[in-house]
């Protein structure tokens, strides 16, 4: 989870909102919205404990083409977006330290984290675990450097009129997206359930554990970066966190804290890099026509499904800007995740006899029911708001479904 929103879309969010408060109470509810989420596909995984995520879900509880759609959104911009907004993310940050193009750094560090996790799939584990450590413990220093020095003379935190205002304003629902995709990942391990062990017991605490941690380290981070920086500074701007540590340290500790940052986001691609391509293998194994796909080479790794990813992050990082890609992945995968913690309703009804053992969301019907009116609320705000790239992801969803269409004919006429 820890990763690119949490250090670039503070700035997008100040453009739009000019109160402090307003933008904390936004990662505050980001949070709690994430939290509902994760309660909840506690509870879907402990149901269907399968890999696969949002696909497998869909699936089950609705119908293989709805399944299908969400895993043709994962396999196509689902995992690749972030990644394309991960290495911009990166390229920005470096071009602080490097005098090297930043689309350029993004473009090298996706090529050769395709080829390492390409040979060796515990190395590129292993070298996340380490970049995670690195990201906490960083977010934890500017943290506690921050509350001790990092005070600028502008700072207020009083609540007025002018406020409320602006957690009315449609740029709040707007800047929930920035929010959501910060959040983004709280639902990863349902799509490595295979790989976790006794996944029943075990996947809702990873749910809920994870999401508490980070929804604390964002909200106390986000704060210090608005402690150390003055609004109009943040204002457009995506390496906020250089220009926090920069005020914070100086400028040679905004440059060594430029690197610290520029190595999560490193782990943020390697991480999407193990994942989607997990995703895709599933998704493969369904349909013969895709199944080349999740065709694993000699160390394990699913290459076809690997190289694709890289293949579109790359298009997009060529085709559109940073404000772009995070619109369009946040409001179209806002779309499953919605339909899948719907779907805990559907599945309480047809399974009326639970085991003892079984994990029961917290709070139902009331935690997944805030969870869908939020997220329900904020697609609709950007959809008025930012309406090409709405149009854009209900466009690639429909692409899935004639996609769907045409592998079940090709099915059905006997090629198996």
């Amino acid at each position: 989870m820890i990763g690119t929103g949490v250090y670039t879309s503070l700035g997008l969010q100040a453009a739009g909102i000019h109160s402090v408060l307003a933008l904390i109470l936004i990662w505050i509810t980001g949070g709690l919205v994430a939290l509902c989420g994760a309660l909840t596909y506690g509870e879907l995984a402990a149901r269907i404990p399968r890999s696969g995520g949002e696909y497998v879900f869909l699936s089950k509880i609705y119908h293989p083409a709805l399944g299908f759609l969400s895993g043709f959104i994962s396999m196509t911009i689902g995992f690749a977006a972030p990644m394309a907004i991960a290495a911009i993310a990166l390229g920005t940050y470096a071009a602080n330290l490097i005098p090297v193009s930043p689309m350029l750094i993004g473009i090298s560090v996706i090529v050769i984290l395709t080829i390492l996790n390409s040979t060796s799939f515990k190395t590129g584990t292993n070298f996340n675990f380490v970049t995670t450590i690195i990201n906490v413990v960083l977010i934890l220093v500017l943290c506690i450097a921050g509350f001790s020095k990092g005070h600028h003379q502008g700072f207020s935190f009083t609540f007025t009129g002018g406020d409320f205002r602006q957690v009315i304003n449609p740029a709040f629902a707007v800047s929930l997206v920035y929010v959501s995709f910060a959040y983004s990942g709280w639902n990863s391990a349902s799509y490595i359930t295979h790989q976790v062990k006794n996944p029943v017991k075990n996947l809702p605490m990873i749910f809920i554990s994870g999401t508490l941690i980070v929804m604390t380290l964002y909200t106390l981070l986000n704060f210090i970066f608005l402690y150390a920086v003055p609004l109009p500074e943040l204002e457009g701007k995506i390496d906020v966190a250089f220009l926090a540590a920069r005020n914070i340290f100086g400028t040679m500790g905004g440059r060594f804290v430029a690197v610290l940052i520029s190595v999560g986001l490193i782990a943020s691609i390697n991480s999407l890099l193990i994942l989607g391509p997990r995703v895709t293998q599933a998704i493969a194994e369904d349909y013969v026509s895709l199944r080349f796909l999740g065709n694993e080479n000699r160390s394990g790794s699913p290459f076809y499904a690997t190289i694709l990813l890289t293949v579109v992050s790359l298009a997009l990082i060529f085709s559109s800007t940073f404000e772009q890609i995070m619109t369009l992945i946040g409001f179209t995968l806002s779309l499953f995740t919605i339909l899948s913690v719907t779907g805990v309703f559907i599945l309480r009804y047809r399974m009326k006899k639970n085991g003892e053992d079984l994990y029961h969301t917290f709070g139902y019907p009331f935690v997944p029911l805030f969870f869908i009116l939020v997220e329900g609320c904020m697609m609709l705000y950007v959809f008025f708001n930012r309406p090409i790239q709405s149009l854009l992801g209900i466009g690639i969803t429909l692409a899935g479904l004639i996609l769907y269409f045409i592998l079940i004919k090709y099915k059905s006429n006997g090629n198996n």
